[in-house]
């Protein structure tokens, strides 16, 4: 499976924002629409990802408050990133090794997509599960006369 295929399941919505807006406006708009990353673009550019552990960071070292900060600030400049065509296996690898739950999907420098780890999560229980119906389906209509060949060996 690859990235593609988790991304035609998810859709396209996506939630971006500039690295001068501020942090307070970033926590309002994750807030609103329940998602816990935003892409941060600048001149069409991916430039950084900004999501709740960088929010959390930036209220304890505020003593609970998001000041005045810009997303430039506090945002992860250097995200990692994935292709479409990045093997599901291969972002489960990456998102464990740099410790990450939210990973950018580029084609050449064009944004495809946020992929999370809940939606690799989902994507691999999903195809085990298909998986499973499939080999519960072949064994239930395994042929007799084979059967019968294996029982009397």
């Amino acid at each position: 499976m690859k990235v593609s295929d988790i991304l035609k399941v998810k859709g396209n919505t996506l939630f971006t924002v500039t690295p001068d807006a501020s942090l307070h406006e970033a926590v309002d708009t994750m807030a609103e629409h329940d998602i816990g990353s935003l892409v941060v673009m600048e001149y069409g550019e991916l430039v950084g990802m900004l999501t709740f552990r960088e929010i959390i960071m930036t209220l304890h070292k505020n003593a609970g408050s998001v000041g005045t900060s810009s997303i430039r600030k506090v945002m992860d400049d250097h995200p990692i990133t994935c292709t479409p065509e990045t093997d599901v296996n291969e972002v489960r690898r990456m998102m464990l090794e740099h410790h990450v739950r939210y990973l950018p999907v580029l084609e050449s420098r064009t944004l495809m997509g946020v992929i999370s780890f809940y939606d690799v999560a989902k994507a691999v229980v999903e195809e085990q599960g298909f998986e499973n119906r499939m080999l519960k389906a072949y064994i239930r209509d395994w042929p007799e006369e084979e059967q019968e060949q294996r029982e009397t060996r």
